[in-house]
């Protein structure tokens, strides 16, 4: 399955001559393509009751989202190989393309059984997005000025994160749950009218290489197996359960069999030489843990303002801004500070101790806290995990070939998404553990249903795993950051 790749095309690789402007469009552009990207991750829960109510089969309902995680998961480190060998731009306008083909799918869906199948077209070309618009940045900024585009990203996370829910809910309510995919089309069209002209000038770095088949089947599966054990261990099935366990050890030996091929092949899927990067295995674990304190703490944030502080569902919602906009601030002020600090890691590694002290504050007054204190709280926690995301992206692409710059970067995104799906898994065992009902269940609980103990080990939990990342930081060598010539007499303080 080892597919030769002919390059008669390929260019130079230094740096393309690309003015201010035609980045700034081009970033808008693909960060256009990952709002798509990341809509359909916030938009379809608040229709989901709406959808089910048109289509039947409402225990199918957790697929539509399944669907999506799973596909968009294991492709990611796929697209960067491959826009490596053939370029970004016909890649990012094949993921755009597969992205909208399964928004039509879905749109049109008549049961559920397509919409799934839609769903997973989606994240087939969603998961490709999300890689590619880091890379396109990393091909147009020098690692010393791109820490600073990171709020960029972290501000179209908050705003699919803010602006989903809302169409979702105002769509399916009002007008038509078809419209959630429907949008996507025109916003798709006109991100690919923005970036095609200025992406001709990005240089395509493969020369005669080859995309190994085998090794892509071999990840897909071994993703696709983990990523449905996390999804149903401990709701569909126990963790101990032989549906469980076997996919665990399904994906375990899946996992074995890539590593085998990854060590045979002529020109692996992800060579050796990237992940035995140190600065690459230590800033991916780094980003792989702190997602999962952020991601499985988002989750269950609702459940405890429900419990502890009497808000309901919408306004528990509300609430969460406060964990969202301390996480972009701490973007963009730690992406304002990169390119100014000669020991730039020294920045994630307060962001990570920060968000540690806040979870542990939390933890010690889980049972009497009120909600101003939880605002200033998740705020923080928000601000220490956010500073460190800048940080990982920057120190990974800096520490690898420009050849191996999309590789690289899929893989960071690869573990960022499973370190979110691990979370969620692991603080769903410890809710579990104290006879919570599961966050994605669903179900508003009460003061009286829920201990705040329950709640005192989650947030010790996300300590916990916050505390390990910062172990990885400081693992994590750190290397001089390359940057513009003209930026070589910049005064740089300690």
């Amino acid at each position: 399955m080892d597919k030769p790749i002919s390059q008669d095309h390929t260019q130079d690789v230094s740096t393309p001559a690309i003015s201010d402007r035609e980045t700034n469009v081009i970033i808008g552009g693909v960060l256009l393509s990952m709002l798509l990207a990341a809509l359909d991750q916030t938009i379809v829960a608040p229709a989901m009751p709406t959808i089910a109510g048109a289509l039947g089969h409402a225990e199918y309902l957790p697929w539509i989202v399944t669907g999506y995680l799973l596909t968009a998961t294991a492709v990611a480190p796929l697209y960067g190989k491959i826009s490596d060998v053939l370029g970004r731009r016909p890649i990012i306008f094949a993921a755009i393309l597969i992205f909208l083909a399964g928004s039509v799918v879905s749109a049109l869906a008549p049961n559920m059984m397509v919409l799934i199948a839609g769903r997973a077209i989606q994240g087939l070309g969603g998961g490709g997005l999300f890689a590619l618009s880091q890379t396109v940045i990393g091909d147009l900024v020098p690692p010393l000025e791109r820490a600073r585009y990171a709020a960029w990203i972290s501000g179209t996370w908050a705003v699919a994160s803010i602006a989903g829910p809302l169409l979702g809910g105002t769509f399916a309510e009002h007008l038509h749950w078809s419209l959630i995919f429907w949008i996507n089309i025109p916003l798709g069209l006109l991100a690919m009218a923005i970036i095609s002209k200025p992406l001709k000038k990005l240089p395509v770095l493969g020369k005669h290489h080859k995309i190994d088949g085998w090794g892509a089947l071999f990840l897909v599966i071994a993703t696709a197996l983990l990523l449905l054990a996390l999804n149903w261990g401990g709701s569909t099935y126990a963790w101990t359960s032989p549906q469980i366990l076997g996919l665990i050890g399904s994906s375990l030996v899946v996992s074995f069999i890539l590593a085998l091929r990854l060590m045979k092949a002529a020109e692996p899927l992800v060579s050796f030489e990237v992940l035995g990067n140190p600065i690459v295995a230590a800033g991916t674990i780094a980003v792989f843990l702190v997602q999962a304190a952020n991601i499985g703490l988002a989750v269950y944030l609702p459940v405890y303002m429900q419990a502890h502080l009497d808000l309901s569902v919408a306004e528990s919602g509300t609430a969460m801004l406060g964990l969202l906009l301390g996480t972009v601030t701490g973007a963009m002020v730690s992406g304002w500070m990169v390119p100014h600090i000669v020991h730039y890691r020294r920045i994630a590694l307060g962001g990570a101790l920060f968000s540690v002290l806040c979870l542990g504050v939390m933890a010690f007054m889980a049972e009497h806290v009120s909600l101003t204190l939880v605002e200033v709280l998740t705020a923080g926690i928000g601000i220490g995990t956010g500073a460190t995301l800048p940080v990982c992206t920057v120190s990974v692409q800096n520490a690898v070939d420009r050849k191996d710059l999309g590789v690289a970067t899929g893989v960071l995104t690869f573990l960022r998404t499973m370190g979110g799906a691990l979370g969620v898994a692991i603080l769903g065992a410890v809710a579990l553990g104290y006879g919570m009902p599961l966050a994605t269940e669903g179900i508003q609980t009460s003061a009286q249903a829920v201990s705040g103990e329950a709640f005192t080990m989650i947030f010790i939990v996300c300590a916990i795993i916050m505390v390990a990342s910062f172990l990885s930081f400081l693992l994590m060598p750190e290397k001089p950051l390359r940057g513009y010539a003209k930026d070589a007499a910049r005064t740089i303080s300690e």
